[in-house]
Parts: structure tokens; sequence; C-alpha cells
């Protein structure tokens, strides 16, 4: 059935602007005509637009979920604008005609299952027929562009050992510029992880010589430590790969970390996936990356069956911000078919090709509530095990029962500021504090209208150790209730 809420048409949006656009045509009567099938699973509509003509728009709901737009405007953005108009037509439920389904559309239904199962059949002759001609160059590709990687790993070394043999101070002046060209240079050696770090090693050492913030600082031994851990791990993991002539990439972490790109096929053939998931969001938040020129759009989700903490990620260039879709926050539960896992320890990034939505129920937050660790203790034992690992994230998000949040008022005479802390059941505690980097939420807590909001709730945030003062701290993104999910930052 074309049955479509107002959460999923925004979550197919690229971006705001299209949705505040599509809103003014779907209000202003921007369609001449509306008319579906008996069946409800096919919407035609008839849009005036800006050209000459009207734009023909329909919506094709034949393959469940989310629905296939098209449309006859020149847009370049999917769904265009016209499209999400006529989804917040049928979402409202605006009277429509009857009408046949089209000739055009019922080929393009056709010509989809035809080509469907022509690739079911290319992927079985590849991976059971495949000719050994075939498997051997590109198992030569792979191994090749392997031998390149350890060239690339080796050049890496040599300057991570120069710098700190030399120390920080070469950071800058024309060392830095040797840096930056060796950063260029890694892309050839088709190693663009390490190439992202070393961006960021730059951006640090070059706002530390603009402020002489020790904190950046901080960020550059990080980020050598994780360099020279990435070198080690990477050397051993290509030189087995070579010297064993095996060019397939398996769900080792290192394969990411060096820069490769995962295809969703190859990780559920490598049994990275898992059926009938349930999820729920409980933060989201978008930053600029300046080492990768891309803005990231990250979700946190929580598995509502066994209460783990996952990851979306959806990267757009700065280039081509125009071409590519904004994720956005989404407050209904998503029920996945097939959840797909990348390789990872911490908080794993996740992926899906279908999801249904579903309204968020008082039931379904009492489920979710119950599922945050009871006790700060062997959290922060568990969360410390995983950060000390240098090619591991240097956070973790965890959601965790709470007492009370109370404020440690300041001290005039140790001169210390007053701060939140977060208290559970057994009285112990955690101190309330933004990560570096991040939008600040620790100060919209005195503004929740609901003082209760402080006690007895579930808090899902972002641990993280601050090496400013030698403290496990934890940076509050929501609050669940058991009337609702009440977010701190989006």
């Amino acid at each position: 059935m074309g049955k479509i809420t107002e959460q999923q048409i925004l979550s197919m949006a690229p971006n705001s602007s299209a949705v505040a656009n599509a809103r003014k045509i779907s209000a202003g009567g921007g369609f001449v005509s509306f008319s579906k099938t008996e069946d409800d699973m096919f919407y035609l509509g008839e849009c005036m637009g800006s050209g000459k003509s009207n734009y023909t728009v329909s919506a094709d709901f034949i393959e469940g979920g989310l629905p296939l737009i098209r449309c006859s405007c020149p847009s370049r953005q999917y769904p265009c604008k016209h499209g999400l108009a006529l989804l917040f037509e049928i979402e409202k439920g605006k009277p429509c005609s009857i009408c046949q389904l089209p000739d055009t559309i019922r080929e393009k239904r056709e010509k989809k299952e035809r080509r469907a199962a022509k690739n079911t059949e290319k992927s079985q002759d590849q991976t059971g027929n495949a000719s050994s001609k075939g498997k051997k160059a590109g198992k030569a590709a792979r191994v090749k562009k392997m031998k390149k990687q350890l060239e690339g790993i080796s050049v890496l070394k040599k300057l991570i050992d120069s710098l700190l043999s030399f120390g920080l101070g070469t950071l800058e002046g024309t060392s830095l510029k040797s840096y930056k060209d060796l950063a260029k240079q890694l892309g050839d050696y088709y190693l663009p992880g390490p190439q992202i770090l070393l961006n960021r090693l730059i951006l640090e050492s070059e706002a530390y010589q603009k402020d002489q913030d020790p904190s950046h600082q901080e960020q550059i031994i990080t980020i050598l430590v994780h360099i020279n851990a990435l070198i080690k791990k990477a050397e051993e993991y290509l030189k087995a790969k070579v010297e064993t002539d095996n060019g397939e990439d398996d769900d080792s972490i290192l394969y990411e970390e060096l820069g490769g790109i995962w295809n969703l096929e190859r990780l559920n053939q490598l049994g990275r996936s898992r059926e009938g998931a349930k999820l729920l969001q409980l933060s989201f938040e978008v930053h600029f990356d300046a080492a990768r020129k891309e803005l990231i759009d990250k979700g946190y989700y929580i598995d509502c069956g066994s209460g783990e903490i996952l990851s979306t990620l959806n990267y757009r260039p700065v280039k081509a911000l125009k071409y590519v879709r904004q994720e956005d926050s989404v407050f209904d539960v998503l029920k996945i078919p097939l959840l797909t896992f990348y390789p990872g320890n911490v908080n794993p990034r996740v992926r899906w090709e279908r999801a249904d939505f579903e309204p968020l129920t008082l039931k379904t937050l009492q489920e979710v509530r119950a599922l945050a660790e009871p006790e700060l203790t062997p959290l922060i034992k568990k969360v410390k095990n995983v950060i000390k690992n240098p090619l591991d994230a240097k956070e973790a998000a965890v959601f965790i029962a709470y007492q009370k949040i109370s404020m440690i008022e300041a001290d005039r005479a140790s001169g210390s500021q007053a701060f939140y802390v977060l208290e559970d059941k057994a009285g112990s505690r955690i101190v309330l504090r933004d990560l570096r980097g991040r939008e600040g939420t620790v100060n919209m807590l005195p503004k929740l209208w609901d003082r209760g909001l402080l006690y007895n709730q579930a808090l899902f945030g972002m641990m993280f150790y601050d090496a400013t003062d030698h403290r496990i701290c934890v940076q509050p993104f929501s609050i669940v209730t058991e009337q609702a999910v009440i977010r701190l930052a989006y």
C-alpha cells in the first residue's frame, strides 16, 4: 500500500531546502492533476514548474518501504522538490482520481526485474563459475596495489621516524611544507587513510602556530601514536598478504584504515549482517572534517533488542554538496530487514538498503530504557580498555541509567569552576563535559523545562578521556524518559 509518513519523507530529502520548496508546492496547489492506481501502489501527478510545460512526477511503491520517485524536471537532486511535494500530497491524503498504470512504468518495472535477475545470475556465475583467467587477473592487480601501499608505508615511516627523532619543532616552516607534499603523494600509493591522518597532523600544527594552545600538541601526539601503530600493523598485514599472494579483502579493520571502501554486498558475503533489526536513533550530528574536506552526517542508534549502540556515517564532499543527499534526524523506529556491519570495535558502523518506519511507542521506550547500563564503574572500565587501543576511536557512545544529575558548585579557594556530574544508583559519579570541537550540550542542562529530567532517567552520551586533567568524562547528547527522547543536540 502507498502509505508514507512525514518522517519518511524527510529521511528521503536531499536537503532542507528541497523540503521547504516541496511544502510550498504542496500547500500552494502546485498540482494540476493527482491520481493513483486502484492498488495504491503507484501515484501520478502533474505539477506546475518554471518550464513551459508542466512536470510529470510519480511515486512507485512496488518494492515496499520507501517509494521510487520519477520526475520529468531537469533537477539532478533525488528526489527533486516536485517528487517530495507529491509525497506530501500522499501523506496528507489529498483526494485523487483513479488511473491506469502507464505502459512506460510497466516497462520500467519489467526491465528492472530482468536486470535484477540478470545480476543474480551474473553474481552466481562470478562466485561459482568465473574463469580462472579472470580470477588471476583480479588477484594480480590487488597484490600489485598492496605492494605499492607497502612502498608508501615505508616512505611515511621514514618521515614519522624523523619527526619523532628531531621533535615537534620540525612541524613548521619549510619542514611543514615537506609534510604537505608527502600527504599529497600518499594518494598515489593508494593510502587515503594515512593521507587523512597526516592532514590532521598538519592542521593541528598550523593551529598551534597561530594560538599556541597546548591542546593542539595533545592532539598531535595522539595522531602520531595512531599513525605509528597503523604503520606497524599495516606492514605486517600487507606483507602477509603479498607473501601468500592473497589479494582478497577480508573483515580486518586495517582494510578501511588504509583507505579501502567497503562494498555492501561484500560485507554481507563475509557474514557481517543481521536480519530483522529494530533501531531507535538517540542522537544525530553534522560536522565538517577539514582533513577530509567533507561534511559528515553521523547518527547514533540503539538496537532495541540487544542494546548495542551503533552508528551511521554519511560523507558529503564539499565539492559535491549539491548532489549528495544529506542525512537527518530520525524520530520513528526503524525496522530493517537486513542490517550490515562494518568492521570495528567501538559503536560499529552500520548500513542498510531498506527500512520500514513505525511510530515510537511508550512500550518501545520502556524496552529501550531497560537496556541502559545500570552502573558506571564496569562501563568506565570497559570503555578504558577500548579507547587505549591506538587504532580505535578515542571516544565511545554509552547509554546509562542514572539516579541524578547535579551541579558541583564553584570553589573560590581552589579556583575550580562549577560543573555537572552524573550519579548512578550505586553512588558512583562521572563529570559531564563537552568534547573538544563538538557542539556544546552541557549548557542545555540548566535550560531543561522539567527538573524531573535530572532524576531517575537514562542518558545517552559520549564517554572520553580528557587529557587536560586526566579524567574520564561524558558529553550528554540525549535523555530517554518514559515519554520521549529529549535531545540536547541535533
